[in-house]
């Protein structure tokens, strides 16, 4: 499921996350996530993904391991993170489009950049500060933008509707509220400044590790129809220009023309590969016997698929030597959909019931996953076990059969459990089934191959349980639980945006808002955690685990890293392959 969990850890945590996001002990001679070949410019990386995106479109792309390519190829923002596997410089923002890391005042309410000179799109033209607000505007169309981080609209200035609770703007394509958009972005010449209702004083690291400040120019968009469009303005370009990613097979970036290197900085892309290959839709058994074999193109592949647990008896000798174990910033989690099970003894019995050690034994052991006691990842800040989800992992069905008799529904109860397909991920819920079962509960098995994310945001869905993964995107857990379940900014007519399981609590979104008015961390945390156990009461998700990621790549791939700016992905920016 690794393609699937959302989000790219953008800011982890600066000395927490030291331990926490270097290699854990690999299994190979890479200690740290790096590799021992330096890299050279030229060349064709290959580069093998299972699942296919659901979005290439910057503002509603929201998966790790697209963020942190797009980053390094196509897509270049205000400010960016580093390459560095020491997690002190890799999370500090530096200048990327803009002249610096930018500057704020009222209390960080207020953020302005001003632009460099030279940059241009992949046809030429400049990039403008009007690009940069189109951008952002495209963020408030929650009916065509699906699927994206909604930050900005909690944040941006601009008024609340008294009857919907959304923001009084709905983006570029009605225009209603426009005049509002426009004096909460302003632009003068160069400079771009962003008014905010609230303090926003980590807002560079939002800017870094999310795409929906990114600009857009107006001419190019087409709304739900450029979800898999890619227009550049960094150093490759799907080749022939003005072309889509095909979701389905992936595309071809090869070097922008229009790219001026003298722009950009070797500290966030090198840019080495002539040419990078992405190829959707082998199975990670398929990745892993190529890449264990070792042959022609394979020699300078990488992928997004971690080592199937079947095949970790092949990762020995001189295959080792090309493998890479590391800690994720992520959280694998269940959560009950609310429309569906509004009882909270059927949701309490669903937790007790998991068995989440099965789910880990069937999905690779100790080797793939860590326990969690919470949604939010240990190395997070704010980071408490949640006391609703401590002891015991293994579920106990007795006890949860008795929470079911009380709550006096028909047994056995029928759910169906919606996660993404792979052959790993089938016998983990085949697992969890089995528990589920011996409690009273009638599991039909709801695997999605094709797509996933665009299924569970959709109101109409049929799923009970629904399987989510996601990591923080800056060092807070106010960029956990708040995206996640605060149902203002979520839940709409056509999505629920990343609340899957449409929950709503006042007492819960009042603890967000006390978390995000706090004038202090501490303070912030203290909500945050309130907050949480509030979700754990309610039984609002299930933590699963905290999933390790392990790596394989060619022997003709140098410059091999895993950051914590690439969310312990393959980073692109410092790769290269053998001439």
């Amino acid at each position: 499921m690794v393609n699937y969990r959302k989000r790219l850890l953008a800011g982890t945590v600066a000395v927490a996350m030291a331990g926490a996001l270097a290699a854990c002990g690999g299994s190979g001679s890479n200690p740290g996530g790096s590799s021992t070949q330096s890299a050279t410019a030229g060349g064709t990386l290959q580069y093998y993904i299972y699942a296919p995106f659901e979005h290439t479109d910057p503002q509603r792309s929201y998966l790790g391991v697209e963020m942190t390519n797009f980053s390094r190829t196509v897509y270049r923002s205000l400010v960016a993170f580093p390459i560095s596997t020491d997690p002190k410089v890799s999370n500090t923002p530096v200048p990327d489009l803009a002249t610096d890391t930018g500057t704020s005042s009222e209390g960080g309410k207020v953020w302005k950049f001003t632009l460099k000179d030279g940059v241009k799109w992949e046809d030429g033209k400049p990039v403008t500060c009007e690009d940069f607000k189109y951008g952002a505007s495209r963020v408030f169309a929650t009916d065509v933008i699906t699927g994206g981080p909604n930050y900005l609209l909690s944040y941006l200035d601009i008024p609340t509707d008294a009857k919907t609770g959304l923001p009084a703007y709905d983006g570029p394509y009605k225009g209603d509220g426009q005049a509002l958009f426009d004096k909460a972005i302003t632009c003068d010449g160069n400079t771009i400044t962003y008014n905010f209702k609230k303090p926003w004083p980590d807002f560079p690291l939002a800017v870094a590790g999310l795409h929906m400040m990114d600009p857009y120019r107006q001419d190019k968009d087409q709304g739900a129809k450029s979800n898999y469009q890619i227009f550049s303005n960094g150093p490759y370009m799907i080749k022939g220009g003005g072309a889509m990613w095909n979701k389905n097979k992936g595309a071809l970036f090869v070097r922008n023309p229009n790219y001026d290197p003298k722009t950009d900085s070797t500290d966030i892309r090198k840019a080495l590969p002539d040419e990078i290959n992405f190829t959707v839709g082998q199975t990670p058994e398929t990745i892993y016997d190529r890449l264990i074999a070792d042959n022609g193109d394979d020699q300078y592949a990488v992928t997004s698929s971690r080592v199937p647990p079947a095949y970790y008896t092949q990762i020995q000798g001189a295959v080792a030597d090309r493998s890479v174990l590391v800690k994720s910033p992520y959280v694998d989690y269940l959560v009950p959909n609310f429309r569906n099970m509004p009882d909270p003894k059927v949701r309490e019995a669903l937790k007790v019931a998991t068995n989440a050690t099965a789910w880990i034994n069937a999905g690779g052991g100790e080797k793939a996953y860590g326990p969690a006691e919470s949604i939010v990842n240990p190395a997070v800040v704010g980071y408490q076990p949640n006391p609703a989800f401590s002891g015991p992992q293994e579920g106990d069905p007795a006890a949860a059969k008795k929470l079911l008799e009380e709550a006096g529904v028909k047994m056995p109860y029928p759910i169906t459990f919606t996660y993404p397909t792979s052959d790993t991920a089938d016998k983990q819920a085949a697992a969890l089934k089995e528990t589920w079962d011996s409690a009273g509960f009638d599991v039909t098995l709801d695997g999605l191959g094709d797509t996933y994310y665009d299924v569970i945001q959709k109101p109409t869905k049929d799923s009970d349980v629904i399987w989510g993964g996601w990591g923080a995107d800056w060092p807070s857990a106010i960029t956990v639980t708040p995206p996640l379940f605060d149902s203002r900014p979520n839940l709409t007519a056509d999505s629920d945006g990343q609340d899957y399981g449409a929950y709503k609590s006042d007492k819960f979104n009042a603890l967000v808002d006390q978390a995000q008015s706090a004038t202090n961390l501490d303070d912030q945390t203290k909500a945050l955690q309130e907050a949480d156990k509030v979700l754990g009461e309610d039984t609002a998700y299930i933590p699963l685990e905290v999933a390790n990621f392990y790596w394989l790549h060619g022997s003709k791939v140098t410059g091999y890293m895993n950051t914590p700016s690439s969310s312990s992905y393959v980073d692109l920016g410092p790769i290269g392959v053998e001439n």
